[in-house]
This record gives structure tokens, C-alpha cells and sequence, in this order.
């Protein structure tokens, strides 16, 4: 089992994988509304609002996972986590007994109930999206470090006379909060660094070499940011980058709230000032000294310069620069495409064109899927865990591996009649799966549960698995019916039984078989999941005969089954056991391990009709 297999035993990944694909149009949707409600107010509204609608939307995009999250953990069985098992390796593959040992619903079972897509992908999708976020992780934490550095690191107190002005300006724009004046060898232009204990860092050289109504304007910027609570706004902004940085509209939008966080400290460092020409002049002198990114620090050089400034002396240039919305949003559509392709189509469903559900209380022992049926016989079969080459033979999936439900789903009895065109009566489980879902309202999840499960290997004696005939033809039987005898012909590729013709004998007999063919068989009248631990690659014929007892607990002997719960026995002859190492050299031995399980959730009695 690789890292990926044993990845998506975990149910946290279907649950995560599925809200990351999600977000994909979630996300896309908000930001359609975003720009539709942005192009509305366009010239009309002020930076700040602009902000705050910015802000908004990013907090709603933070909040679509989250919801996302809640709901299908809320409802682990609702159609969403229907398909978030991954990719399993299976039953036979399982090799040993005990805490390494998983015993899971084989393949078929997961690409009809779940979809081959998803399994395969979604692990993937959570490791990509882990390996990424971790990234932005780091990077963002590399940026509090440098900030940290920053505030320590080559610096020096400002001259007091500075400092009181610092405090002056404070008081003109609102801000009581002391915050203090720090020159800086490494600042290439005035920044705020920490949110609690705030300081402004100003470059060496600023303090003299600019005029002092041009520096009093970039420190009303910087004080804008203070009182604006800028820094941390921009920790938990870079925060949501870093979580949902594979969606290029939360890129796009983070970049417009940059951009309107300057345009409003610009406002305000004007309005203290109250003249914009000194303010832009100042500006002036940044553009040629940019500093390197810092990523929690705000700064006045932020944003696009150009803009600000062309904005403060009047010109016609666009208020925002930072980023194309229908280039972003035509990428966050073809990643929905994408997305789609993989994980929303969950394989071809096929509606009944007719069915009819009646409830059967004649009281009498099952006779076949949709007669006289309790629905745990219906759901074994529409979540079998074995066929065979045969599309009419289906090994129902044990008992044992289904678990929860009320107790009228063993009890009670349906008669179901369902038919896709006409005169067609269907067998095609995952439109049967369609139709519990939908009819008795019945909701699934998966779950590893610690469950009694028995290993198969050879017996002291060695194998006793007689090779069938080179010259053994196989009858194919078409889709939709069942397996019966044909003049001069044997059935292959399933192993049939146990059956009685009468006697207090059972016998289970299969014609070119294969090992996980017997054991999936065995497994559903032991009503326990068989690890393989055989190694046997080849085909062979069973014909395997042996008296009931009490550990036939599966398939046929319940009360559910098609045949009595006890039949006569006679201690002389093997049981099954006996008969399994006796007659082919194998050994069951008994244990406990892992087993993947379906978890009945929620179902309701059908409306007849």
C-alpha cells in the first residue's frame, strides 16, 4: 500500500479534497458578483469603500471552505461524501492479520458507489494543495521574520524633536496609541512594522534629505496604516493567499485591497496635510527607491505608484492596477472546466424508467433481489464487492461490512419492479444505488473499523486446487442474465453455492476460478472478510462439499436469507472449515484487523406505489 492508498483511508482527505475542488466555483462565483457590483459603483464610490467591499469578498471566500467543510461533516452521507473514498487496493491484497492488515471494498464497489475520478484524484488534490499551502506558509513566516529583523536589526533611535512630531501628527489624524520613530539602515522607505507594539521605520538619510512637509506627509501615510490596523488586516490577507493561493480570483481580489489600503492612507495623509502637490512630490522620490518585498510590513511604496500619484495631481488613469478581473475570471473558469471534468461527473447513472415498491408481508424467506427483498439484501447487492466475468453473477457485499440502520431494514420486505425500457427488468447496480438514494432515502459514508476477519493461506498439506482442463469452454451469458446450465457446456469464472440437493450436505462448486473468486464466496457465507495470504496465482476448480453450522452466519442462513437459518447437521462430516483444508489444502485462521465498512447513516420506508 503506497502513501497515497494509505492517505485516503484517512476520512478527513475525501472531506478536504472535496472542499478544495468546491471552492473552485464558489470561488469563481464571488468573484463574478465582486466585479459586477464593482463596475456598478465605479467612479462613484470612495477608496475606502471600495476597500471594504474588497474585504468582504475575501472574507466570504474564506468563509465558502469553511461552510463547505461544516456541511458535508455535518452530513457525512449526503451525496458529496458519496464520493470521497480514495483509492484502495483490493480486499485480496490485504496480507496479514492485525494492526498493519486492511481489508477494504474492492474496487468495483468504489468506482461504481463512489467514482473512479474522485478516488484516484482526490488524494492527490489534498497532498498538492498541502504541499502548496505549506509553501506560502513558510514564505509568509519568512516574512514576519524579516519584519521582526527589520525592527532590531541596524537601527536607531529618531531625534526626539522627530519623535514629537511623529506624536503631533498621531493626534491630527485620530491616533492616541504611542508608536515609536526608529531609523533604519535596512528600510529603503518609511514602513510600519508590528500591530500591537507598532513602530515606523524611516530610511537613513530620509530624516535630512527630504523636506521636512514632504517626510511629515509619508509619516501621516504611515500613521494612516496605525490607526487603520493595516498590518494585521495584511497578516490575515496574506494568511487567506496562503490557504487558497491555487485560486487565481482570491489573488485578484487580495490585490485590489492592496491597492485601495494605499489609495485611503493616501486621502488621509492628504487631508491632515492639505496639500496633495507636497504629497506627490514625496511619493516622487519613493519610486525610484523601492524597497524589497516585505510581507508583513506595510509601506507607503505600496500599490503602483504611478497610479497614486497621477490620482493625487488629477490625471484620468485608472484607480486600481492590479489585476485584469476578466483574464483572472477566464482562468477561474477553466479551472471549474477542469474540475468538473474530473470530479463532477460521477459516472453514468441511468435512471429506471419504471419502478414500482410495494411492501411484501407474506412472511415468507427471500427469493431474490426485489422480491420479497429486506432492503439490507437489496443494499449487499447494489454494493456488491465481487462479479465475476458474468454480468448476471454478483457476490453480495457480507453483512458484516454494513453497519447502523433501524431494525426494519433486516425485518421488513419489499417487493421492487424495476425496468429502463420496455419489458427490460434491470439489474445495473449503481442505478440501483440511484434508486435506494432516492426511494428509501438512503445516505452512506465509509469507515475503517477494528472487525473480526479471517486469513486464508495453505494448509500443512499443501495445496489441493485440481488445474481445470486445457480444453474447458466457458459459456458467456449477456448482460441482465443469470448464469444457468447449457447442453455440453460448463460455467466458469464464479464459484456457485453453498446449495443443497436435498441432504443435509451443502456444496459450493466453481469451474476456472480464480483465489479471490472463492474468497468472495467464502467471505459472504462466513459473513467475515478473508485476507488472501495464499500467493496462489492460477486458475483452478472447487468442488467443495461440507455440513452448516453455526459460523455460516452470511449470505442464505439469516433470516434474511434464501435458504433456512439451521439445516440438519451430522458431527461426523467436515464443516466448512474442515472441508476448506480436507478437500483443497486451505486454512482460514481467525483474527482482527481493519476492515473498511459502509455506515448507514440515515433511511426511510419508501411511499408505495
Amino acid at each position: 500500500m503506497n502513501a497515497i492508498e494509505i492517505l485516503s483511508l484517512q476520512p478527513w482527505v475525501g472531506r478536504l479534497g472535496w472542499t478544495l475542488v468546491h471552492f473552485l466555483w464558489q470561488g469563481s462565483s464571488i468573484a463574478v458578483l465582486y466585479l459586477a457590483i464593482r463596475r456598478g459603483i465605479a467612479g462613484k464610490a470612495s477608496p475606502n469603500t471600495r476597500y471594504l467591499l474588497a474585504c468582504g469578498v475575501l472574507v466570504a471566500m474564506m468563509a465558502a471552505p469553511l461552510v463547505t467543510w461544516g456541511l458535508l461533516g455535518s452530513s457525512e452521507s449526503s451525496s458529496y461524501t458519496a464520493h470521497r473514498i480514495g483509492r484502495l487496493p483490493p480486499a485480496a491484497a490485504a496480507t496479514s492479520i492485525g494492526a498493519t492488515t486492511v481489508v477494504t471494498l474492492p474496487a468495483a464497489v468504489r468506482d461504481t458507489v463512489f467514482g473512479a475520478r474522485q478516488a484516484l484524484f482526490l488524494p492527490w488534490v489534498v497532498v498538492l494543495w498541502l504541499t502548496g499551502a505549506a509553501a506560502f506558509w513558510v514564505r509568509l513566516a519568512g516574512g514576519w521574520v524579516m519584519a521582526r529583523r527589520m525592527r532590531s536589526t541596524l537601527v536607531r533611535q529618531a531625534p526626539p524633536e522627530w519623535q514629537e512630531v511623529l506624536r503631533n501628527l498621531g493626534l491630527r489624524i485620530g491616533l492616541s496609541r504611542p508608536v515609536q520613530l526608529l531609523v533604519s539602515a535596512m528600510a529603503q522607505a518609511p514602513m510600519v512594522v508590528g500591530w500591537l507594539r507598532p513602530v515606523v521605520l524611516v530610511p537613513v538619510g530620509a530624516l535630512g534629505g527630504l523636506p521636512a512637509e514632504q517626510l511629515e506627509a509619508l509619516l501621516l501615510h504611515e500613521l494612516a496604516h496605525i490607526r487603520r490596523h493595516d498590518y494585521l488586516v495584511n497578516i490575515l490577507q496574506s494568511a487567506a493567499e496562503a490557504l487558497l493561493f491555487y485560486h487565481p480570483a482570491v489573488w485578484w481580489v487580495s490585490g485590489h485591497i492592496r491597492a485601495e489600503r494605499e489609495l485611503c492612507c493616501d486621502d488621509v495623509a492628504v487631508s491632515a496635510s492639505g496639500d496633495a502637490l507636497t504629497y506627490a512630490r514625496a511619493l516622487v522620490q519613493l519610486e525610484s527607491c523601492r524597497p524589497a518585498h516585505v510581507g508583513a510590513a506595510v509601506a507607503a511604496s505600496g500599490g503602483s505608484l504611478p497610479d497614486r500619484i497621477a490620482r493625487l495631481l488629477g490625471q484620468a488613469r485608472p484607480a486600481v492596477r492590479s489585476g485584469v478581473g476578466p483574464g483572472v475570471l477566464a482562468l477561474a473558469v477553466v479551472l471549474v472546466a477542469a474540475a468538473y471534468s474530473l470530479f463532477g461527473q460521477t459516472g453514468a447513472k441511468t435512471a429506471f424508467q419504471s419502478v414500482s415498491i410495494r411492501r411484501n408481508t407474506s412472511g415468507s424467506h427471500a427469493v431474490g433481489v426485489g422480491v420479497n427483498s429486506p432492503l439490507m439484501l437489496i443494499i449487499q447487492f447494489a454494493y456488491a464487492t465481487h462479479t465475476s466475468p458474468f454480468a448476471g453473477h454478483t457476490i453480495p457485499l457480507p453483512a458484516s461490512q454494513i453497519v447502523g440502520g433501524p431494525p426494519w431494514i433486516n425485518s421488513e420486505a419489499w417487493d421492487i419492479v424495476t425496468k429502463s425500457g420496455p419489458g427490460n427488468v434491470t439489474r445495473d447496480w449503481p442505478t440501483w444505488q440511484a434508486l435506494l438514494a432516492d426511494r428509501f432515502k438512503l445516505r452512506l459514508h465509509r469507515e475503517v473499523r477494528e472487525l473480526p476477519i479471517y486469513a486464508m493461506t495453505a494448509a500443512a498439506s499443501g495445496f489441493k486446487l485440481p488445474a481445470p482442463p486445457k480444453d474447458l469452454g466457458c459459456v458467456n451469458f449477456p448482460a441482465g442474465t443469470k448464469p444457468h446450465p447449457v447442453p455440453g457446456k460448463v460455467d466458469c469464472g464464479y464459484v456457485s453455492g453453498p446449495g443443497s440437493s436435498g441432504s443435509d450436505v451443502l456444496t459450493m462448486r466453481g469451474r476456472k476460478i480464480r483465489m479471490a473468486d472463492l474468497i468472495g464466496e467464502l467471505a459472504l457465507v462466513l459473513d467475515r472478510p478473508i485476507s488472501d495470504r495464499t500467493g496462489f496465482p492460477d486458475e483452478f476448480n472447487v468442488d467443495l462439499h461440507f455440513l452448516p453450522d453455526d459460523a455460516l452466519r452470511g449470505f442464505g442462513f439469516g433470516p434474511a436469507g434464501f435458504l433456512p437459518p439451521r439445516l440438519p447437521t451430522d458431527p461426523t462430516s467436515p464443516n466448512i472449515f474442515e472441508a476448506l483444508e480436507q478437500q483443497l489444502g486451505l486454512k482460514l485462521s481467525p483474527g482482527k484487523g481493519p476492515v473498511e465498512v459502509l455506515v448507514i447513516d440515515h433511511v426511510e420506508r419508501p411511499v408505495e406505489n
